[in-house]
């Protein structure tokens, strides 16, 4: 818990908190233009969007279909992806259960990987790379809490409303050298795959970059929370992945038919295996670094206004 004198000093991160504390009482709308205000200063066009974060938040009330909960749902978008690029490219499932405690670890190998159906972000993951020292309390702790979350409540992320709440246990995915993973999320609007951000150390030094469909890097980096100076781009240029023009045809093949979805993707040991769905990035309360990329890729954003249904 932060100290008191924390939020004396920062008054809006303080009603940002009482906000959320209170977020049933507020429709989705109006709940989401006073955490605009309160995070970014200013307020939030949903009339005429023209920012990355704004359309975000316009994306989130009026663009709800009810196929975007499977597509979230960590257990559930496995089928749905493999029905359209195949089963090579999906991490293997080893269990699913409802509750911790339901878990069956005897059944599970010497490594592998928890995480809650619900979760965004790494909040709700726990690696465990070796059984004998894995730390069950810690990972109930975290599991639990995850699992107890609502997406949905706390950043009107409709998606998320009605997944089932589960813990799943896959395969621990590593490269032959045992080097740390890296993330590639590409970045599609429209359908098309546009930017692929690379995220790379997460446990040492996290770097984010971003790179074009060519693999000529970028000026910007994002989605960092506003203030951030901590993270930056790597010091050396990210090598381009070897099957790199295959992951933009899955990236564009999964994206097809939505005005914005980042597709995440792995390349481990030269194969590439499918991450996650992902229909609104920081949950739109992120920045771009510089900020005018946040018009910029506002700009790529086709909203439909058909779907304004205030």
């Amino acid at each position: 818990m932060r100290p008191l004198g924390h939020y004396i000093n920062n008054p809006r991160k303080l009603l940002s908190v009482l906000v959320v504390k209170l977020n049933w009482l507020f429709p989705d709308a109006i709940y989401l233009k006073i955490r605009y205000y309160l995070y970014f200063g200013k307020r939030l066009n949903l009339k005429d969007p023209k920012t990355f974060s704004e359309k975000i938040q316009w994306l989130k009330l009026y663009n709800r279909k009810p196929e975007y909960t499977m597509m979230v749902d960590k257990y559930a978008v496995k089928e749905y992806v493999k029905s359209i690029i195949g089963e090579k490219y999906i991490i293997p499932t080893l269990g699913v259960w409802n509750s911790f405690d339901d878990i069956d670890f005897d059944s599970l190998p010497d490594k592998f990987v928890l995480k809650t159906t619900n979760g965004g972000g790494n909040g709700g993951v726990v690696i465990c790379k070796d059984k004998k020292q894995f730390n069950k309390n810690q990972a109930r702790k975290r599991l639990v809490q995850s699992l107890g979350k609502s997406i949905y409540s706390t950043f009107r992320e409709y998606p998320y409303k009605d997944v089932p709440r589960r813990i799943i246990a896959e395969t621990y995915m590593q490269n032959a050298d045992d080097s740390e993973l890296t993330d590639y999320k590409f970045f599609c609007f429209n359908g098309v795959p546009h930017y692929c951000q690379v995220i790379a150390d997460r446990r040492t030094c996290e770097t984010i970059d971003f790179y074009d469909t060519e693999w000529n890097h970028q000026e910007f980096i994002g989605l960092l929370p506003v203030g951030s100076s901590e993270i930056k781009s790597a010091t050396q240029l990210v090598s381009k992945p070897t099957r790199y023009a295959e992951m933009l045809e899955i990236a564009a093949k999964l994206a097809k038919g939505h005005s914005f979805l980042r597709v995440d993707l792995y390349s481990i040991n030269n194969e590439i295996y499918f991450g996650e769905l992902t229909f609104f990035p920081a949950s739109g309360f992120g920045v771009f670094n510089p900020e005018k990329w946040n018009e910029k890729l506002g700009e790529m954003i086709e909203i439909d206004a058909n779907l304004w249904n205030r």
